[in-house]
């Protein structure tokens, strides 16, 4: 014997706009950069690597689910002058958009062995 039984209950069928994925509005909050995020963390595991806790980028990468090339990307701001990474550490939150300094920006500066040179690449590239 076959019994049927009815579900009733409202559906909402909306159109789909082109930023349905994006996260709900938040009000007003500000965010913190993520390049400011990456460098307190940069600073974190060269903690853990200096006490011995982690022996090396690839259990880092293991520990953190990324891929050994993005944690040695992370631990490369630990080679910007102390004043850069003071600077990165405190830009102004971000209200609205993209952050004005990204990581791509800071990479190469990063790569400069002279902390002048970073200074005046730094001071080129500040908002």
């Amino acid at each position: 014997m076959t019994s049927s039984f009815t579900i009733e209950c409202g559906v909402n069928f909306s159109e789909r706009r082109r930023d349905s994925r994006r996260r709900p509005d938040q009000g007003n909050a500000a965010r913190v950069p993520r390049v400011s995020r990456l460098m307190a963390l940069a600073i974190r595991f060269g903690d853990l690597m200096r006490s011995g806790e982690v022996t090396s980028y690839a259990e880092l990468a293991r520990l953190g689910r990324v891929t050994r090339a993005r944690m040695t990307q992370v631990m490369s701001l630990l080679s910007l002058g102390p004043n850069i990474q003071e600077e990165i550490l405190f830009l102004p939150r971000t209200v609205k958009g993209r952050d004005k300094v990204q990581l791509c920006h800071v990479l190469p500066i990063a790569a400069l062995s002279d902390w002048r040179e970073q200074r005046a690449r730094w001071k080129s590239l500040s908002p």
